[in-house]
């Protein structure tokens, strides 16, 4: 991004500017690949299609137009451009009937996964020579890690792709350096992470940081880790688990050793994505649940640097959860605090 410190960025929102200087924000990629090959060239989409590249008028008009709204940020009536984040979640919905880790018995289908990188190829030419930073596929390298070690569990790479990936591996970890590599072939200026999904943490990190080394994390450009989808008296409610997700210290700090850990074992820094936005002034009513990440997260900084976290992005994972609008403008108010401090440096 850039950025000599840690930078703050939120989800994407309806208007290009806000009262805050954020660095960046972010939005997500999330439909089945498109139908029809004939739909990357058409010009115009059928009424009811799914799929992502038909919003903003067909033609993958989406991705043109969220870099429009972040180059056009401005701050206090100045021009202050925001770097522009992808959650690209996609390997989810390629099963044709969606179940429970499907998405890895599926890229071992050669008509699918050609189908999918077709996609991805088209995204990143949307992309082309902007800039921007991409988040590979939560979830998915979880799921396939729990089948094996993901330099074996098999993927048809390069019966889907020859002319971009003829050179990899028919695995999971096959599938992962294609998608490196072909980020850097049609985006050459964009940044690539894999998302950090070990769900087998804590305790088992050094098995995660091999797995991801495999997967081709050290030739990315950072990792992704998450938190909690929800805020935290969401996740209370009995409808939605009825878990406790308000962190103690100790969470934190075995947290954090867990990101330093993954930074290290790969050699680059941790973007933390969709942190939840409530806070202890809000009334435990629909878009206004009580959590404490942000506060923590901003009082903490230092902790955060020293975990080699490079970026914080703040934004409602689950429905009816707090969001930049309904937080009784807390993280606006944080995120200045901290630009006006001068922030905190990257480690």
């Amino acid at each position: 991004m850039g950025k000599s410190t840690v930078s703050i960025g939120r989800i994407s929102i309806d208007k290009p500017s806000v009262d805050a200087p954020f660095d960046a924000q972010y939005t997500y990629v999330v439909s089945p690949p498109a139908p029809s090959s004939d739909l990357y060239t058409a010009k115009s989409c059928p009424n009811g299609t799914n799929w992502w590249g038909c919003v903003w008028g067909g033609r993958g008009g989406f991705v043109p137009h969220m870099q429009a709204r972040a180059a056009q940020a401005t701050y206090l009536g100045k021009s202050h451009p925001q770097t522009m984040v992808w959650s690209w979640f996609e390997l989810g919905l390629l099963a044709p009937v969606t179940q429970w880790q499907d998405e890895v018995k599926a890229v071992n289908r050669v008509d699918l996964l050609t189908r999918y990188l077709n996609d991805y190829r088209f995204f990143l030419q949307k992309i082309g020579t902007s800039h921007d930073m991409i988040d590979l596929e939560a979830d998915f390298w979880g799921f396939a890690r729990s089948y094996g070690p993901v330099d074996q569990v098999p993927a048809q790479v390069t019966a889907a792709a020859p002319n971009d990936c003829g050179n990899q591996a028919n695995t999971v970890a096959g599938l992962s350096h294609c998608l490196i590599a072909m980020a850097r072939k049609y985006a050459p200026n964009a940044t690539v992470g894999l998302h950090l999904t070990c769900w087998d943490h804590p305790g088992n990190e050094q098995k995660c940081v091999k797995d991801y080394v495999a997967l081709g994390a050290k030739g990315a450009d950072f990792l992704v880790g998450e938190v909690e989808a929800g805020d935290a008296a969401f996740n209370a409610l009995p409808a939605n688990g009825g878990h406790s997700s308000f962190w103690s210290a100790q969470k934190w700090a075995a947290q954090l050793a867990y990101w330093k850990t993954m930074a290290e074992g790969v050699g680059h820094p941790i973007v933390v994505w969709q942190i939840p936005l409530g806070n202890m002034q809000q009334n435990n009513t629909p878009y206004h649940y009580q959590d404490d990440k942000v506060d923590w997260l901003f009082s903490h900084m230092d902790q955060v640097a020293g975990a080699h976290v490079a970026a914080l992005l703040f934004g409602q994972g689950s429905d009816k959860s707090t969001t930049p609008e309904t937080d009784g403008g807390n993280l606006y108010r944080k995120t200045i605090a901290y630009r006006n401090s001068g922030g905190t440096a990257l480690r």
